[in-house]
């Protein structure tokens, strides 16, 4: 049997960390290990995490340099086979990890797996469904892939080749850490399941928002690595032809957004 370790990271989200570990905890999969990483909580979410200490794999109370360099700190403790991270306001679905287990088990060539997922609210609404596209560093670059994090596994050995997180990376760190990956000649592939559920919320929102110039410079400096330069003017043009393609690419998707609206941008009801 894979075992698989999933880390949480923790910072003051007490009103959704609980539904948050319970949906690792109630997963089908008995190989899990599940370590959750707190640097510091004041709102009562380690006191929360203390009271499931019991059927938590690990619990790491320390200070970190900010989300990367917790993942970090929690995949080091880990001893699993396989890895994937929830945040601690989004949940997994019922199946995901035994989903993914089996496709790993069927795709022995494939490092990374990506499945689908539900765009949610706070009271777990459901807003649209959102799809893992094919995934390609150039496509990345020019904004014309999008993997669904939170329905994202890897095996331990892409994580190895890929560096691990970049701590300096505090906008878009799982993104980085794919490009690495794919970078390193890890192989991607796809699973049409819903494994998950990204949750919006007020905070998360304005916390994309104050992002949104980090995420811009991460994307300028993986640009660099690759092509060796700043992007011209050429390049605006294929960013523009990467996402149309997008959108015809991954359709469901595209439905999705026209039937129910972006994923950013709404207003919560």
């Amino acid at each position: 049997m894979l075992k698989v370790s999933i880390v949480t990271i923790s910072f003051n989200q007490v009103g959704y960390l609980e539904r948050t570990i319970q949906s690792v905890l109630n997963q089908d999969y008995p190989g899990i290990e599940y370590i959750v990483v707190d640097p510091g909580s004041t709102d009562g979410s380690r006191e929360l995490i203390k009271s499931y200490e019991s059927r938590l794999a690990k619990v790491i109370f320390e200070k970190d340099a900010g989300p990367a360099d917790g993942l970090n700190k929690g995949f080091a403790a880990a001893t699993g086979e396989i890895f994937g991270f929830l945040n601690s306001d989004d949940i997994l679905y019922p199946g995901a990890v035994s989903g993914a287990v089996r496709y790993f088990s069927s795709h022995p060539k494939v490092d990374v797996v990506s499945g689908n997922g539900r765009v949610i609210g706070p009271d777990e609404r459901v807003y649209r469904l959102v799809y893992s596209d094919r995934w390609s560093p150039r496509k990345y670059m020019y904004g014309g892939a999008v993997l669904i994090q939170p329905s994202t596994f890897f095996r331990r050995s892409a994580f190895e080749k890929a560096g691990r997180f970049n701590p300096e990376n505090r906008a878009i760190w799982d993104g980085e850490l794919f490009f690495d990956m794919a970078r390193a000649g890890c192989v991607f592939g796809r699973k049409n399941e819903i494994w998950s559920g990204y949750r919006l919320h007020p905070e998360s929102i304005t916390a994309s928002m104050r992002l949104d110039e980090g995420r811009a410079a991460v994307r300028i400096r993986q640009f660099r690595a690759v092509k060796g330069r700043d992007p011209g003017k050429a390049d605006e043009f294929l960013r523009l032809f990467f996402r149309w393609w997008k959108k015809l690419a991954n359709p469901r998707d595209t439905i999705e957004r026209v039937l129910h609206g972006p994923v950013f941008g709404r207003k919560l009801d």
